[in-house]
């Protein structure tokens, strides 16, 4: 039986009190939902993948990148205890390249593939005046992956082999994850905002 988005979203909020990290958590969501779409595959089950891949991060952040303890161990096994589907905490686990756990299914590929990209895309549009997603185009996200002091918290290496290991050209793979944050610009706060009078 697959988990509503409303206990996901309660999860998330129980576990995660800042706002930064449940945006991105919605924007992965958002990105897996399209992928899901574009691939003929369940849009409910790939999105809650999303949606709930780090909740447990803030509580066990795991700067010693341990593969069996706090992030994200600590939160399949919560959700296991929940009875959440394997697959999905298969792909949770995936996502951690210090997990060792490999990425077999087409759901685990596009969660890595996508999570990192999706802080970069809303870094590139929080520096803009606007703060607007609709404003961003793949070769600003590209100039600002060359800038290693930008968004210095997210992987470029997982942003490339994750777009080598979906079999999707990097430009293609930052266009089509912008548009899918896009389409949720509201909920993720990247809609922009109105100039200064």
């Amino acid at each position: 039986m697959l988990p509503s988005r409303d206990t996901a979203l309660a999860l998330v909020h129980e576990y995660t009190a800042g706002d930064s990290l449940r945006k991105h958590m919605l924007a992965v969501e958002s990105a897996m939902r399209v992928y899901a779409e574009r691939h003929g595959e369940d849009v409910e089950r790939w999105g809650l993948a999303g949606l709930i891949h780090d909740f447990d991060y803030e509580r066990y952040p795991n700067d010693a990148h341990s593969a069996t303890n706090e992030h994200p161990a600590e939160g399949v096994r919560i959700l296991r205890a929940l009875g959440w589907p394997d697959d999905i905490l298969d792909a949770i686990l995936g996502h951690a390249q210090y997990s060792g756990v490999p990425r077999v299914s087409l759901m685990s590929k596009t969660l890595f593939a996508v999570d990192e990209l999706t802080g970069l895309i809303t870094a590139t549009a929080l520096v803009r005046p606007s703060k607007s997603v609709h404003e961003v185009e793949t070769k600003s996200v590209r100039k600002k992956m060359k800038d290693k002091a930008f968004a210095r918290g997210v992987s470029r290496e997982d942003v490339i082999q994750g777009a080598e290991a979906l079999g999707v050209d990097l430009d293609e793979h930052i266009a089509f994850v912008i548009g899918a944050m896009q389409r949720s610009a509201v909920p993720l706060g990247l809609d922009g905002i109105a100039p200064p009078a």
